[in-house]
């Protein structure tokens, strides 16, 4: 698979990143990207950007150095009922992108049902986009109706290389993936890879996603990374 697009990436802006917005560019034009997705931790994560800063992103260019530019921001979802931390204002006329996952800094859970309750009620917000890292372990989940809600409202799920690397210490986040793979493969439910790179260098760096494909034999149809003009078809896709 040649990797074409990377549509989960943080700045300098997200507060915990070490990039600016042009290295990242530059990053992803020298290695090959047709698309590059920026996008920044939503206000619930301490020292991200300011809800003002999603309002001013008209102003900047959506192509630069061949690179098509997306725009947006990875939501919080904060509880079991699937609230997220931004409003509708903003998905209908500030985001070109909108990515929605659990993170432990503002995640307020409950039992696993609970949990699976709001991630899925997520995945039902016609503005949410992809569910950033589901199998990183953060929340207890039942991933079998995760991928069945996913599949019925044409929701990505992602499988995100960073939350695999060893030194995070997340044991569940392989056999989780494995257990997504699985059960994309057997409903035929599309996902697609995540870098999460705070840092231009790791920009569609997949190295630990990887193998995670092959070990489940993941058909090479239902991965996004390599069909950008798919994807930018599906993002575009009618909204309720």
């Amino acid at each position: 698979m040649k990797t074409l697009l990377d549509v989960h990436t943080h700045t300098l802006a997200s507060g915990h990143a070490y990039s600016t917005l042009h290295e990242m560019v530059q990053a992803a034009a020298q290695k090959g990207l047709q698309v590059l997705g920026i996008t920044e931790h939503a206000p619930s994560i301490p020292g991200t950007c300011d809800p003002i800063y999603f309002r001013n992103l008209h102003i900047v260019p959506r192509e630069q150095s061949g690179v098509q530019l997306l725009l947006g921001a990875e939501l919080n979802i904060l509880d079991t009922r699937g609230t997220l931390d931004l409003d509708e204002t903003y998905y209908r006329q500030h985001l070109d992108i909108r990515i929605a996952g659990i993170h432990a800094l503002c995640w307020q859970g409950g039992t696993c049902d609970e949990n699976t309750a709001g991630l899925i009620a997520a995945i039902r917000n016609p503005w949410v986009d992809i569910i950033s890292h589901p199998g990183d372990g953060t929340a207890a989940l039942h991933f079998e109706p995760i991928v069945l809600a996913a599949k019925e409202t044409q929701t990505l799920l992602e499988i995100n290389s960073s939350s695999l690397i060893p030194a995070r210490g997340k044991v569940a986040a392989r056999p989780n993936n494995l257990e997504i793979l699985r059960l994309c493969k057997h409903y035929g439910v599309p996902v697609i890879l995540g870098s999460d790179a705070h840092i231009a260098s790791s920009i569609a760096d997949y190295q630990y996603a990887l193998p995670l494909l092959a070990e489940t034999d993941f058909p090479d149809a239902l991965v996004m990374n390599d069909k950008p003009e798919a994807f930018l078809q599906w993002l575009s896709r009618a909204r309720e």
